[in-house]
C-alpha cells in the first residue's frame, strides 16, 4: 500500500523523504533526554550531558516535522505499536516541539496544517473476531497520539487478513484501492500549494513495507 501511494506522489513534483526506523538513527531517549524535557518544561536550559541528548531530539523532530504530508505504515505488534515506533514518538513529542502546554488550559498540539495517511496491517486480530484473537491498541493509540500533536486530517488504510483467513486476494486490492484514493487526495492538496514539500517519513514496519501479514507475536 505505502508503494502504491509512493507511486502516484512520484508524478507530482514533491519531495519524497522516506524514513525507516529500523535502520538505527534513532536516538535513545534516557535519562539525559528526560532529564533535558523536565528542564525545558520547568523552563530552564538543558546542561551538561543533557545538550547532546535534547539536540538530538530536535534534530529528530525538525526531520518530522518539515514535511506537510505524512504516510505511515504502522503494523500492529502485540496488539500495539512496534517499539520502535513508540520510541520515536518518545524521542519528537517534546514540549515547544510537538505540544505546548498550560498549566490550566492543558496540551495543545503544535503540528497544525499537516495531513496523514496511515496504512495499518496485521495478522491475527481483526474486528469481526473475538477477544481470544486480541485487542486492538494500534490504531486508538496511533491516532490518539496523531490528533493530540494537532494532525486530524487522517485517512486510515486497513488491511488485517488474519491467520485463518483462506484468500486475503479480495482485501488487498480493496486496500490497494483505498491507497490510491488517498493518493490522489494528497495530490490534489499538492495541486493548490505553490512550492510543496511531502514525505512518507518513516515506516516502523518491516523493510519489506508490510506487503504480506507484519506480525511481532500475537496481534
Amino acid at each position: 500500500m505505502n508503494r502504491t501511494l509512493v507511486r502516484l506522489l512520484g508524478g507530482w513534483k514533491a519531495t519524497v523523504d522516506t524514513w525507516d526506523l529500523w535502520v538505527g538513527a534513532l536516538p535513545e531517549f534516557g535519562p539525559a533526554a528526560a532529564g533535558a524535557k523536565m528542564t525545558v518544561f520547568g523552563g530552564g536550559t538543558p546542561q551538561g550531558e543533557q545538550v547532546a541528548a535534547w539536540q538530538a531530539a530536535q534534530d529528530t523532530f525538525h526531520r518530522f516535522a518539515d514535511a506537510d504530508q505524512y504516510l505511515l505504515s504502522v503494523p500492529m505488534w502485540n496488539a500495539g505499536v512496534a517499539y520502535i515506533l513508540k520510541q520515536f514518538i518518545d524521542v519528537v513529542s517534546q514540549p515547544g516541539m510537538v505540544f505546548g502546554f498550560h498549566p490550566e488550559q492543558g496540551y495543545t498540539g503544535l503540528l497544525t496544517g499537516k495531513k496523514a495517511a496511515v496504512v495499518y496491517t496485521g495478522a491475527v486480530w481483526s474486528a469481526d473476531r473475538g477477544p481470544a484473537f486480541g485487542q486492538d491498541f494500534q490504531q486508538p493509540f496511533f491516532d490518539d497520539w496523531l490528533r493530540w500533536a494537532s494532525v486530524t486530517d487522517i485517512t486510515t488504510i486497513r488491511f488485517q487478513p488474519n491467520l485463518a483467513t483462506a484468500d486475503a486476494e479480495a482485501g488487498r486490492r480493496a486496500a490497494h484501492a483505498k491507497a490510491r484514493d488517498a493518493g490522489k487526495n494528497l495530490l490534489a492538496h499538492f495541486g493548490r500549494r505553490k512550492a510543496p514539500t511531502t514525505a512518507p517519513p518513516f515506516t516502523s514496519g518491516s523493510p519489506a513495507e508490510n506487503n504480506t501479514h507484519p506480525h511481532g507475536g500475537p496481534s
